[in-house]
């Protein structure tokens, strides 16, 4: 009988004690698994802020430019004053010179301060047209794609879903025909240069469609206001003369307009003839 009894102790206190082991390990499994959703929340916040990291440091970038007035010390006056000093180290160090106009230009871009005509005039006038306006494209579209995937980082794509009107319908546009849509805007004289950088962004456009239609969309304007560059001395005299400031109008000639239109007309109607016959096709 007392065997029995110690038997019976034997048991219940093996019984306990792997109750207790079970309760220990179940108890470290939540421990484990409450740490381990801490961590993997701590991690989607650090990406969440790492996200907006690359849009937040052109802001920065962008609020400075304009608390220092560098936006507006780009004047075609001021260019022209600068130019014979500028001329005389291109001239030396015309290499170095070119590398340091591409540069700024795409911190230019980059930072979206309304300069970058003025530069490419001033770009034409020092290193010609051809390869002022080359270099001029080249850094537009490397400060365009900067803003273009420091914008894909921060919004993703999930804003497709929440928006209406003339969004809605520029993400139709930008999804139907990536490519077609972003030349037209890019050519088109009187769509901020700003704008277009953002919204592929937002709509699903792939970064090599985007640079691709930047590079080729630029380059006739580029061309156009480079060559504008030789002429901006005397435009500046003749205003100065009449006892006004230059403007960029006395440069930009109603032709130069009207023949940038046509380059947006003929892209447009390509993409519309490209959208009819796929509609056809399905």
């Amino acid at each position: 009988m007392a065997k029995q009894r110690h038997e019976t102790r034997l048991q219940i206190g093996s019984e306990g004690r792997q109750e207790l082991g079970t309760g220990i390990q179940t108890h470290m499994n939540e421990v484990t698994a409450h740490v381990g959703a801490g961590v993997a929340a701590g991690s989607g916040d650090r990406w969440r802020l790492r996200r907006f990291l690359p849009i937040g440091v052109i802001a920065a970038v962008i609020a400075v430019a304009y608390a220092r007035g560098w936006y507006s010390q780009m004047s075609l006056a001021s260019v022209a004053e600068s130019r014979d000093a500028l001329q005389t180290y291109v001239d030396r160090n015309y290499l170095l010179s070119l590398a340091g106009f591409v540069a700024f230009y795409v911190i230019v871009t980059a930072a979206s301060v309304p300069i970058a005509t003025m530069l490419t005039i001033l770009g034409g006038g020092l290193f010609g047209w051809l390869v002022g306006g080359l270099s001029a494209a080249v850094g537009a579209t490397v400060g365009a794609a900067l803003i273009f995937l420091a914008a894909r980082s921060a919004c993703g794509t999930g804003l497709r879903g929440r928006v209406a009107g003339f969004a809605d319908r520029l993400a139709c546009g930008f999804e139907s025909n990536a490519f077609g849509y972003l030349l037209v805007l890019r050519l088109a004289p009187f769509i901020p240069f700003c704008v277009v950088n953002v919204a592929p962004a937002l709509f699903k456009v792939r970064p090599r469609t985007f640079v691709a239609a930047t590079a080729i969309g630029i380059l006739p304007g580029a061309f156009a206001y480079a060559s504008l560059g030789n002429g901006l001395d005397s435009v500046v005299e003749a205003a100065q003369r009449a006892g006004r400031d230059a403007a960029l109008s006395d440069l930009v000639t109603p032709e130069i307009v009207a023949a940038l239109a046509c380059l947006t007309l003929i892209a447009l109607v390509a993409v519309v003839i490209r959208v009819a016959a796929a509609r056809r096709a399905a």
